[in-house]
C-alpha cells in the first residue's frame, strides 16, 4: 500500500510539474498519468488476490486443525476400547476349570483409581467356573477402610439405600463386569478397597486392591 501511495503521488507530481514546465507536451504527461493509474490499479488487484489467497489458506488451516483434534479424540477412544478388549481376552483365557475358586466363584482383576480427593473408581470381573449350567445370583459388597478426622472408619457399600443396593446385585452364568464410582465423605482418605461376593449372606469370594 505504501508503494501504491508513493507511485500515485509521483504520478500526480509529474503531471502537475509537467504542466508548468516549458517544452513539456501536455498530451504526453496525460499519457504518463494514465499509465501510472493503470499500474496502481494492477497492483491493487494483485494485492486483493493475494489477500484472498491468504484468507483461504488460513481457513483451510483451521479446518485441518479441527480435523486433527477429532482424529486425536478418536484415537484415544480406540486405545481405551483396545484395553478393554485385551482385558476381556485375558479373562476368557482364564475360563478354565482349574482357574475357579474353592466355591466356583472368583473375583478377577480388581482395579481402583482415585479420580477426585474423595472419589474412587472401581472395576472388576466376577466369574463362575464350570459350564455355566447354574445361574449365580448374589450381590457385591465393597469395604473401604478410611481415615476421617484422625480416626479409622470402615465404610461399607452399598448402604441401606434400596436404589444403591440394586446397583450391586449380581446375576450371571459365566461372568459379570462391575464398575462404578464411590463417593467418600469430605476429608476422608483411603489407600485400599476390598470387594466381596455374597450369596445369601455368605462370602463366596473376596479380593483386595490398593491405590
Amino acid at each position: 500500500m505504501l508503494a501504491i501511495g508513493m507511485l500515485g503521488a509521483v504520478a500526480m507530481w509529474t503531471y502537475e510539474t509537467g504542466r508548468g514546465l516549458p517544452g513539456i507536451d501536455p498530451d504526453n504527461a496525460r499519457a504518463q498519468v494514465a499509465k501510472y493509474k493503470s499500474q496502481v490499479e494492477a497492483l491493487t488487484t494483485e494485492r486483493n488476490e493475494l489477500s484472498a489467497a491468504a484468507n483461504a489458506a488460513e481457513s483451510q488451516l483451521n479446518i485441518e486443525r479441527s480435523a486433527q483434534k477429532q482424529l486425536v479424540a478418536q484415537i484415544k477412544m480406540l486405545e481405551a476400547e483396545n484395553v478393554r478388549l485385551k482385558e476381556d481376552l485375558a479373562f476368557f483365557d482364564s475360563l478354565l476349570p482349574n482357574a475357579t475358586g474353592p466355591q466356583g466363584i472368583t473375583i478377577r482383576r480388581l482395579k481402583i483409581d482415585q479420580i477426585a480427593p474423595n472419589q474412587l473408581r472401581y472395576r472388576l470381573l466376577v466369574m463362575q467356573g464350570g459350564k455355566g449350567e447354574q445361574l449365580f445370583t448374589g450381590n457385591l459388597q465393597l469395604m473401604v477402610p478410611t481415615l476421617q478426622s484422625g480416626k479409622n472408619v470402615m465404610m461399607t457399600f452399598p448402604d441401606a439405600n434400596v436404589a444403591e443396593q440394586e446397583k450391586f446385585k449380581l446375576s450371571f452364568r459365566y461372568y459379570q463386569r462391575v464398575e462404578g464410582v464411590l463417593t467418600l465423605p469430605e476429608g476422608a482418605s483411603t489407600k485400599q478397597l476390598q470387594a466381596r461376593v455374597l450369596e445369601k449372606g455368605q462370602v463366596r469370594a473376596q479380593l483386595s486392591a490398593s491405590l
